[in-house]
């Protein structure tokens, strides 16, 4: 690796990683070897105006092939670390953070650097932050712009998502300022057995979990504590290798498909799955001085779809008036013992009454941009406050909102050969819609067209329904019946309704022979679906139910609480009775 060849390999765009790889070597040694040989990338600018005449856009891209610069000393800017290339997990909502994040420093009086990779956004509009540069969100990128900034005066990777969290440490350890959260802060929300140990010493319920490197253990934390459970890793990206785990069958398909991802070094949290309990997502901003929420969301479907998949409300409608005060007052104290400086996420449950920690993020979440449109709280720019340590000069009560706010969720089954609509932990969306209304129902409606579910008036409704929702779904059968519709379902659900005097078509499932319930559905007969399922081989079973819905865009709902939302958006719909109002 003489000077001359290693700078030979850069200028082919082979990354520090590759070479050590090649040598048997370290990444930190590449770097440090580049470093003494003067082997840095310089920083050109697009040209914005092709040529026409001469643009002094600051919009950078690094390269090997141009002469040496000097290091660029500017200590009153603030670097921002964004969430990278758009994928499920990771998209728009965290570009809202680092645009509005940009905004409020600029107004502070601060330079503002922007690091992404993504051209889609508007963080990488050449226009949004003083300087832009257009580079991978890996170490060996990031690392080399702070350099060139000499690391200004500190970088920011709270409303980068969890991109952005990942490099945070080593870019703490090569010397660059952390500002916000400290990584003992991010460490803490990250580390499952840490994260327990502190909500124990604050009396905080969690669900009983466990830290596991092998399939016994697991084993043994089932025998103890029973089924169903939730398998998750720590650092994670939209919910990436969490699934329910039912029965042993589904433990083993669990360890055979992610067993390579399961070690001493990486191990898995498994907890006790809380079934049926009302998932909720709380906001907040906190500096050393004061705290705001911006809201609490509820979600509408119960625990077990990913928050990023789940359609949520603000304010809450099925949530105790005590409940929800429980809930801000135990968010406090939360982040104040794990010292959280800027956002913090919550995602707790709700069952029986009592009130469980399941997730805590030190960053802005996917939840932000609609929490803050939802509730006229303005949680970046609070963010901002907090890092620089700026009093809080208003009051803000998100309670005081007098409209309803629906989150509604895009899916891209569509665009998917063989993608299942079945919700669960691993996040499947890419996009979301908002419906404000005056009431629950008229907000719900919105956040259904929005979304670009069709609310059929009239037709039939097949019905296939796992055991444990029957008769939560009995109601809404006689609704549907007394609305006009008709019903058809497999022979289980149809007998389950016939002891109930519910007139019922009774369809066969694919495996019994034709005509069955996916030939009814691509012939048209059928105008909307309700398939809930679990366990691996009934979804299996299932697949080409929802798959024809998808292809053939009749909806298909598959959680019981969201089948019940649709009910009262059919409603609405009905009465004509909605209107458009402004935000502000």
């Amino acid at each position: 690796l003489t000077p001359s060849f290693l700078r030979e390999c850069k200028r082919y765009g082979f990354s520090d990683r590759q070479i050590a790889e090649q040598k048997n070597q370290s990444e930190d040694y590449i770097r440090k070897l580049r470093s003494e040989n003067g082997i840095h990338p310089c920083y050109l600018q697009v040209d914005t105006c092709a040529g026409e005449f001469f643009s002094e856009t600051p919009y950078y891209y690094s390269t090997y092939w141009a002469e040496h610069q000097p290091v660029s000393e500017k200590k009153d800017t603030v670097i921002i670390i964004g969430s990278g290339a758009n994928r499920i997990g990771q998209g728009v909502e965290f570009d809202y953070g680092c645009v509005r994040g940009v905004r409020a420093f600029q107004k502070e009086g601060y330079r503002v650097a922007m690091i992404n990779s993504n051209p889609e956004t508007v963080s990488t509009d050449y226009d949004t932050s003083n300087e832009l540069f257009f580079e991978p969100l890996t170490f060996e990128f990031v690392y080399e712009v702070m350099r060139y900034l000499g690391g200004g005066m500190g970088f920011i990777p709270q409303w980068g998502g969890q991109t952005s969290l990942g490099i945070t440490h080593r870019l703490s350890d090569a010397g660059f300022n952390l500002l916000g959260s400290s990584l003992d802060t991010i460490d803490l929300a990250e580390d499952r057995g840490r994260f327990a140990q502190v909500c124990t010493e604050l009396d905080l319920k969690i669900p009983k979990s466990k830290m596991i490197s092998q399939i016994q253990q697991a084993r043994d934390f089932v025998k103890q504590n029973g089924f169903p459970v939730l398998c998750r890793p720590s650092y994670v990206l939209g919910g990436r290798r969490m699934e329910v785990i039912e029965s042993e069958e589904d433990l083993e398909s669990y360890f055979a498909k992610y067993g390579e991802f399961i070690s001493q070094e990486t191990p898995f949290l498994i907890d006790e799955f809380l079934e049926r309990a009302l998932e909720v997502d709380v906001d907040l901003v906190r500096s050393q001085e004061w705290s705001v929420i911006g809201g609490v969301v509820e979600h509408i479907e119960a625990a077990g779809i990913h928050s990023g998949d789940s359609m949520g409300v603000l304010p809450p409608q099925r949530l105790k008036e005590e409940t929800l005060k429980k809930m801000e007052e135990m968010s406090i104290r939360l982040a104040n013992k794990m010292n959280v400086v800027g956002h913090l996420n919550l995602q707790l449950a709700v069952k029986s009454d009592e009130i469980y920690i399941l997730e805590a993020n030190p960053r802005s979440s996917r939840s932000v941009p609609f929490v803050t449109k939802a509730s006229h709280v303005p949680l970046v720019d609070l963010a901002v406050k907090a890092i620089l340590k700026k009093p809080l000069l208003e009051k803000y009560n998100w309670k005081s909102v007098q409209d309803v706010s629906v989150k509604g969720v895009v899916f891209p089954f569509n665009k998917f050969k063989n993608a299942d609509s079945i919700l669960g932990p691993e996040m499947k969306s890419t996009g979301e819609s908002m419906g404000r209304g005056r009431d629950y129902s008229e907000a719900l409606l919105k956040a259904f067209i929005t979304a670009k579910v069709r609310l059929p008036q009239k037709g039939e409704v097949f019905l296939s329904l796992r055991d444990k929702d029957k008769d939560i779904m009995l109601k809404m059968a006689k609704e549907l019946i007394e609305m006009g519709y008709t019903i058809s379902a497999t022979r289980g659900t149809a007998q389950f309704l016939g002891d109930y005097d519910i007139p019922c078509v009774i369809v066969r499932k694919v495996y019994e022979g034709r005509p069955n319930c996916v030939d009814r559905i691509r012939t048209g007969k059928v105008a909307f679906v309700i398939n809930t399922t679990s366990g691996r081989k009934a979804i299996e079973d299932s697949f080409s139910i929802r798959r024809s819905c998808i292809d053939y865009a009749i909806p298909c709902i598959t959680e019981s609480d969201a089948a019940e939302a649709l009910l009262m958006a059919l409603k609405k719909a009905r009465t004509g009775e909605f209107d458009v109002y402004p935000l502000s």
